[in-house]
């Protein structure tokens, strides 16, 4: 069936980690009639959590669809991940997604999640509602959330239903729009009147509601204040007008286990969120906002930006100019496929077989442009080896198509330290990604902690002679230098000469130079490479018969080897400029954390968000190798950072002692 634009919405389900955003997608399928049986999260049964990672874990990793039918209505709900390594997935499933629905626990306060799932609406002007689950498991009060949300997010929250709870069980829920109090036995449902020990409660909540809609035009808030009653039509327009422009947070409430409150969860979803608006009036166009690409094939997700999409249809990519055939166009239900005609302006759907990317804008007849997806910055690095030789070049393939679906996580050779370097937002991506490469590439692998990119250098000058000299019948080799090292501020080897009188031949200056470079390669402290040199030849002497490039070169080499212990030579260790972004009430844990690393605080400025400080300080590399767990632990993933190199410094004595007895222990 298709639907046309204004019967459909696209809603996201946002909110923290195992607060039912899942098991309200498996309610609703199952309410209206979507799917045979309710799934469960613990059988691992759920319509959206359907891949074997996520089966196993118990939790989402990836955002899923679930097309959910409702009064002539096609609601297109978007179930994302709730837990922080995943993002990406959340950042898509908003870009396709009109409203969002932020789904809170009412088993406990409110948890970063809420607070990023707002941030994520208010960022992008996106109409959300609150919907509060687990309203009749134990240690459930809806109230004590309400109450939570309207202090956190302000008077534009407010209630349009409240549940009736007795002996651990939904009763009943009040409708406060139509102030009706519903009970439902099996499939029997009726109106009754508001049990007397609520009306108190239930008028409280009714006048906030009032006061929030009054907000919204002048006109209401005269009748507001003069207790006229508002018109049912009154009403209706004021929701709309007030969510579209977010001076409406609505909270609706549920059970996941008995549907009670989904009817009226549904009915806002059709009544007052918006349907989607065409990108133009002309053309087609859609827009790729995920990709899956496993051992099975290619699936491309897009949502219908304008136009009519048909099966069949050959679409242009913006970017590479190439032709896209759509063969066959499909509706998604977790994993299921179904195969559709045709999709309007709006809708979302999938297909197969595209070598399109992920953010594509594939067009016919209208050019258009989407902002790109902000993605966040992994923090988190980790050196990846194969546990069995050979299986390096798996690894790579494996990551590489991994990071189709995945734009939150890098992959690349460290040039320095010869190591594969994978970098994620935490442990739990990463863990998923070594357990996909297992499954999809047959390849184990092992993860530890990136070396350090050390320097050399040296504190003081020294003159030295490298003389080489060996005789083996025939002719012989000779090579006799004299140079100063000194200290300079060049990353690179300065080499000059000053020599008088011919004691070495100029032809011989390159091979000299070139000994002194590639000795830098391997410093003498730890191997590491030398820096800040600048070494001066001044003297030598050669041999008319036995003297050559190779023998000059291999002078400058004991000399280098000679010279440099004698030149006072330190460790240099890698420092970063931290910024990190925190609430307020965490700086002082943040700022002591900071100091324990050896990071120098350079300042604190107020961040975009009120009530945050930026703080910006100087660290040691070494230092940082966990920060982006232990940041994420001290603010309960509040806290986010960059980390970029800055300079090198002279290491204290005790890290340098650490690092040449780490070198020795490895030779």
């Amino acid at each position: 069936m298709q639907y046309k634009t204004e019967n459909i919405r696209n809603i996201c389900l946002l909110g923290h980690g195992g607060n039912g955003k899942t098991s309200l997608a498996e309610a609703m399928l199952y309410y209206t009639k979507g799917t045979e049986r309710l799934g469960k999260i613990s059988d691992g049964t759920t319509v959206c959590d359907f891949d074997p990672e996520e089966i196993k874990r118990g939790s989402g990793i990836s955002a899923a669809l679930a097309p959910v039918e409702w009064k002539g209505t096609k609601i297109n709900v978007i179930d994302t991940p709730g837990y922080f390594d995943y993002e990406g997935e959340v950042l898509q499933g908003l870009k396709a997604a009109d409203a969002a629905a932020i789904v809170v626990s009412a088993k406990n306060n409110l948890h970063v999640g809420t607070e990023k799932a707002y941030k994520y609406c208010q960022k992008k002007n996106l109409p959300n509602l609150f919907i509060v689950t687990k309203i009749d498991e134990e240690n459930g009060d809806f109230m004590k959330v309400y109450t939570a949300l309207r202090q956190q997010f302000g008077m534009r929250v407010c209630a349009l239903t409240y549940p009736v709870i007795g002996n651990g069980k939904v009763m009943g829920m009040i409708d406060l729009l139509k102030m009706t109090y519903r009970t439902v036995e099996g499939t029997n449902a009726k109106d009754n009147p508001i049990p007397p020990a609520l009306e108190d409660t239930v008028k409280r909540l009714k006048d906030e509601l009032n006061e929030a809609l009054a907000e919204t035009n002048e006109e209401l808030m005269e009748k507001y204040f003069e207790e006229e009653p508002f018109t049912d039509e009154e009403v209706q327009t004021a929701l709309s007008v007030g969510i579209r422009r977010r001076a409406l947070l609505p909270v609706l409430s549920c059970s996941n286990l008995t549907m009670n409150g989904l009817e009226s969860i549904l009915n806002a979803m059709v009544d007052v969120l918006p349907a989607p608006t065409p990108a133009s009036e002309s053309g087609t166009g859609v827009y790729i906002f995920k990709t899956v690409a496993d051992a099975f094939g290619k699936i491309s997700y897009f949502k219908v930006l304008c136009g009519t999409l048909k099966s069949g249809m050959t679409l242009t990519d913006s970017k590479t100019g190439l032709g896209e055939k759509f063969g066959h166009i499909y509706v998604m239900k977790g994993k299921k496929q179904t195969e559709v005609e045709e999709l309007s302006a709006g809708d979302i759907g999938a297909v197969t077989k595209l070598s399109a990317a992920t953010e594509s804008v594939l067009t016919s007849g209208v050019k258009l442009e989407v902002a790109p997806i902000e993605y966040p910055t992994p923090n988190l690095k980790m050196a990846i080896t194969a546990k069995k030789k050979g299986d390096e070049e798996k690894i790579s393939q494996g990551l590489q198509k991994m990071m189709e679906e995945d734009k939150t996580f890098t992959y690349s050779m460290d040039p320095e330290t010869k190591e594969q370097i994978l970098c994620g937002m935490g442990e739990a991506q990463i863990e998923v990604l070594c357990s996909r490469l297992k499954a999809r590439n047959g390849v184990e692998v092992e993860l530890k902690a990136p070396r350090i990119a050390y320097r050399e250098t040296i504190r003081k000058k020294v003159k030295v002679q490298g003389k080489h000299k060996k005789q083996s019948g025939g002719h012989g080799q000779y090579g006799d230098v004299w140079i100063e090292f000194e200290p300079c501020t060049s990353e690179e080897l300065v080499f000059e000469e000053s020599i008088f009188g011919g004691a070495v031949p100029k032809n011989f200056f390159p091979a000299v130079e070139k000994g002194l470079r590639e000795s830098t390669a391997k410093g003498v402290l730890a191997g590491y490479p030398v820096v800040g040199l600048k070494a001066t030849l001044v003297d030598g002497s050669y041999h008319d018969v036995d003297s050559s490039e190779m023998a000059f070169k291999t002078a400058a080499g004991i000399a280098f080897r000679d010279g440099l212990p004698q030149a006072a030579p330190c460790i240099l260790e890698p420092i970063g400029e931290l910024k990190v972004q925190i609430p307020d009430g965490m700086m002082g844990d943040i700022i002591g954390d900071i100091n324990k690393r050896r990071g120098q605080i350079m300042g604190m400025n107020p961040a975009a968000d009120q009530g945050w400080t930026e703080v910006t300080a100087e660290i040691p590399m070494s230092e940082t190798a966990t920060y982006a767990i232990d940041l994420r632990s001290a603010t309960r993933g509040r806290g986010v950072f960059t980390l970029e190199f800055l300079r090198y410094q002279e290491a204290p004595a005790n890290i340098a002692e650490q690092v040449i007895a780490a070198a020795k222990a490895t030779e």
